[in-house]
Parts: structure tokens; C-alpha cells; sequence
């Protein structure tokens, strides 16, 4: 694990140079689906703070496990790998699950319907901050991709900014299998461009994963969603 995640580092970083962009415009989420919490722990003992989960059912006590294993007098981490995660919920969103989800999670990157807005905004727990949000648009109008269509983005973008738990922060997409990603990328980059120049202040393209996160850099990326690549496959057992 600690192998990939440094490949993955050195790969950001390449790619930030390549085009001018500054270290610390793009996050790296770690997605650690399906992954045990050892793998998580281990991430973070790299210095990993951002990790993605797609299913709440596992999610939830994955994130507890995490938190007693880094608290645990034997996990003896340096200072500076001290301090909060920060969660990412990159799935889809049930309606079931969003209570869940808003009370465990610093970020969503599917809201897709004002449904699932509202209900995570009234189920965020008091005491806790607004929740980060992203609008997921399925830019190429794929019949089995969630997401909403371009020209609806900014109807979902107003509601969404009203509801006082959560906070707008970008976009997120998921090119289509098989095609050029580029083109998509550099859709929901325009798609962002053009609400900013309407008055938004929208910050975030939550874009890129295992396969073409280089390319998403190039074309704009503040967040990349990279599992495989860190992690290896699913047996994981170091």
C-alpha cells in the first residue's frame, strides 16, 4: 500500500508540474471501499488525510474502527499524522441512508436531486459544520449514470445553496467507460466556469480516478478519487 500511495504522489506531482498548477490545488481522496481499516491506518501512517467510501453500510463502522485503531497507545504515530480525517462519501445517496451519511461524513459528491439535498441538510446534527457538497452531473447523458443534466445543474446549485447545512463547494463527474475523458473533464470545467461567472463561488471539481486522474489535473481537477492504484485489489493483506 505505502508502494502505491507514493507512486500516486509522485504521479499528482508530475502532473501539477506539467501544467503550472500549485501543490495544493488538488486532494487526493484515498478510495478505501471495500478496503478493512487496517488499510485505512495504514494510509494515514503515510500521511493520508482524505479517504472515500461509496456504501454507508460499511462505511459507518469502518470510520469508528479507524478512529479506536489511530487512538489506540499502540498505534504510536508521529505528531504530525495527528489529527482529523476527513471523510468523502462518493457513492450514491439512498434516501435511507442519508441520515447516516450527514452524520458521519465531511463531504458528499452525488447530490443529484433535491430530495436527497434537503433530507441531508435536515438530518446534519447540530454541532457539527455545514456539510461540503457537490452536484453530480452526468455529462455525457448516459441512461444508467446517476447525476443531473448540464442545463438542470443550476436550478439543483440554487437550492442547495439555501439549505443551511450544507455548503455548495463544485461539481463532480464520472467520464463514460470507454471514451475520451478529456472531453468530459473539460465539460464539467466549463460547466463550473459558467455558474462562477453568473455569481457563484463554486471551488471544487471533484474529478479523475484510478485510470485518468493525470489527465484531470491537466484539465482542472481539486479533487481526484484514486483506490485501486493505492490500495491494490481487494485482498488486501498488508
Amino acid at each position: 500500500m505505502a508502494d502505491g500511495l507514493r507512486e500516486v504522489q509522485g504521479r499528482i506531482g508530475g502532473a501539477i508540474r506539467a501544467v503550472g498548477r500549485s501543490p495544493g490545488e488538488v486532494t487526493l481522496v484515498a478510495v478505501s471501499k471495500t478496503f478493512p481499516a487496517r488499510a485505512v491506518c495504514a494510509a494515514v501512517a503515510c500521511g493520508q488525510r482524505h479517504f472515500g467510501e461509496s456504501y454507508a453500510q460499511e462505511a459507518v463502522p469502518k470510520i469508528a474502527e479507524v478512529e479506536a485503531l489511530l487512538a489506540a497507545p499502540e498505534a504510536a504515530m508521529d505528531d504530525n499524522l495527528h489529527g482529523p480525517l476527513v471523510w468523502h462519501f462518493i457513492g450514491p445517496i439512498q434516501s435511507n441512508k442519508t441520515r447516516e451519511i450527514s452524520a458521519h461524513f465531511d463531504w458528499v459528491h452525488g447530490i443529484d436531486r433535491e430530495k436527497i439535498a434537503r433530507r441531508l441538510s435536515e438530518q446534519r446534527p447540530d454541532g457539527m459544520p455545514p456539510l461540503n457538497a457537490c452536484i453530480q452531473v452526468n455529462i455525457s447523458s448516459e441512461a444508467s449514470k446517476g447525476g443531473v443534466a448540464p442545463d438542470e445543474v443550476a436550478a439543483l446549485a440554487g437550492l442547495v445553496s439555501r439549505l443551511p447545512r450544507l455548503k455548495l463547494r463544485g461539481l463532480m463527474s464520472i467520464p463514460k467507460p470507454g471514451a475520451d475523458p478529456r472531453s468530459s473533464f473539460r465539460e464539467l470545467k466549463k460547466l463550473r466556469d459558467e455558474l462562477n461567472a453568473q455569481g457563484w463561488a463554486l471551488d471544487t471539481l471533484s474529478m479523475g480516478m484510478s485510470g485518468d486522474f493525470e489527465l484531470a489535473i491537466e484539465e482542472g481537477a481539486t479533487i481526484i478519487r484514486v483506490g485501486s492504484a493505492i490500495f491494490g485489489n481487494r485482498n488486501y493483506d498488508k
